[in-house]
Parts: C-alpha cells; structure tokens; sequence
C-alpha cells in the first residue's frame, strides 16, 4: 500500500512543505505503509484549460506536466493533503491539480493536515466537497494546526506535542480504510 503526502502548497516561502516534511517523517517510522512526500510545487501543473474533460482523458493529458502529476497520483492508493486555508478556502494551484486529473483519485481514502488561522478547518470542509465528486472516502481524523500557535514570524513550525498522535491516529484511518478498500476490490 502506497500513501502519497501532498505538500499542496506552492508559494514562495511556504509553511506547508515543513509541514508536509513533518507527517513524512512520522509516517516512515510507521512501517504500515509505502509513504512517499509528493510536493505539489514540482510538478508546475498548468491551468486546466484542456477542453477534455480529465475523467475522459483515460489518464492520457495533453501537458507533461499534467502527465507526471498523474502518474505520481496515480501510484498511490490513498493520500494525506496537506493544505493551507487561503480565504476561507483551498489553494487555487492545489485545487487546480486535483481538478486536471480524475481516475487516479477515484474511490480512494484520503486524510488532511491543514493549517491556517482557524487551523485550516475550512479549507478541509471544502476539499471534503470537492472530493465527494471521486467517492473519496475522507477519514474523520485529522491535524489542525495554528497560524498563530504552532508557526512564528519568521516561518518557523513547532507543533504542540500532541500533534504526534493525532497524525498517527489520521494515518491509522488512512491505513484502515484502504485495507478496507483493497479487501473490496
């Protein structure tokens, strides 16, 4: 089982990336799961402006770019997003990428690790719709962390010690149901 991190940020100066370093680093000591750090910023996936629309792409884009982004997604069986909260909301360029694929996100479980100055909570509302459209199966646990709390002036990221377990207990639910999934298949 493969469990790709998506660092879904990419800004310049960006928290997310330490974020998305941390939960990889929990996560390889796990030994459940092939986990892999997947960031968003290296991949440079255009705007979606392909007048096909991705789930009737077959996974055949018309860029490079969205080609490599679909087979590091596609390689994966379920995910972890790590995002920021912009406006109330996801990122336009993370948003952007999942909306230029659509079969490799299918049916697949996937858990959030959002920050923000509310924790990041509403941009994970917002995905959970968006990914309702894959029948992703969002998991119930997730890791909220404060702007103002846990990241200071000058970009630095010290998360509360509890975070720990609650992105083991994330990556638990993660785990489960894609066992679940795989058991179904």
């Amino acid at each position: 089982m493969k469990v790709g991190i998506i660092a879904g940020s990419i800004r310049e100066g960006r928290n997310g990336i330490k974020v998305a370093e941390w939960v990889d680093e929990i996560a390889q000591k796990r030994g459940d799961a092939d986990y892999e750090l997947i960031d968003l910023k290296k991949f440079n996936v255009p705007l979606l402006t392909d007048p096909r629309h991705p789930a009737m792409a077959g996974g055949k884009y018309s860029t490079p770019e969205v080609q490599a982004w679909s087979a590091a997604i596609g390689s994966c069986d379920a995910f972890v997003f790590v995002t920021p909260e912009y406006n109330h909301s996801v990122p336009g360029a993370f948003k952007n990428a999942v909306d230029s694929l659509a079969v490799e996100w299918m049916g697949k479980p996937v858990g959030f690790v959002s920050y923000g100055s509310s924790s990041g909570v509403r941009a994970v509302e917002a995905w959970r719709l968006s990914l309702a459209n894959f029948g992703m199966l969002d998991q119930r646990a997730a890791v909220e962390l404060g702007l103002f709390t846990e990241f200071d002036d000058q970009g630095n990221f010290t998360p509360a010690e509890r975070r720990v377990d609650e992105v083991n207990a994330m990556l638990d639910s993660v785990v489960a149901a894609t066992k679940m999934v795989e058991a179904s298949k």
